[in-house]
């Protein structure tokens, strides 16, 4: 059996005794450690090519996911105006058909019990912001106030479907 000894080598390489030396591969520099083309061999890591493929990959997914959140916002304020246009209409017809006329003020589907309290304009942020549409006045009566016949939003601008806020 080959008696094992420690030689004096910096690295403290082992070598079998009657051996002649490290096997070729195993060639050791001068410091103790691999060589030089054997430790640029082993670099491990990302390269900045790849770092920053990486980097746009994400920036370009952060980009597409904040359109999706603000888009969905906005689908959001246009179903809550929606809703309500829905609701003001409903109240005024309901109004129209106990009374047989039409409100003289949106405050006076609030105060005879038609809606809880007139809501804001989601685009707006306020509650005076709503246009209100006057109904024709009465050929039979017109000394008559005509009241309001229809809704609509007050915010400026476009909606997802090219349609105007105001047109709604």
């Amino acid at each position: 059996m080959a008696r094992s000894t420690r030689t004096g080598s910096p690295g403290g390489a082992r070598r079998e005794a009657g051996g002649a030396g490290p096997a070729p591969s195993a060639r050791v520099a001068r410091g103790g450690g691999p060589a030089l083309s054997e430790r640029v061999a082993r670099v491990e890591g990302f390269t900045l090519v790849e770092l920053l493929v990486v980097i746009s990959l994400i920036t370009i997914l952060a980009g597409m996911g904040l359109v999706q959140y603000k888009n969905g916002i906005v689908r959001s304020q246009e179903a809550v105006l929606r809703t309500d246009l829905f609701r003001f209409r409903d109240a005024i017809d309901q109004y129209y058909a106990d009374k047989g006329k039409y409100p003289s003020s949106l405050d006076a589907l609030v105060s005879d019990g038609y809606l809880r309290k007139v809501p804001p304009d989601p685009f707006t942020n306020s509650s005076d912001t709503w246009q209100t549409v006057p109904a024709e006045p009465d050929p039979a009566n017109p000394s008559q106030e005509p009241g309001i016949y229809d809704v609509k939003s007050g915010a400026q601008g476009t909606a997802l479907d090219g349609s105007n806020y105001s047109d709604w």
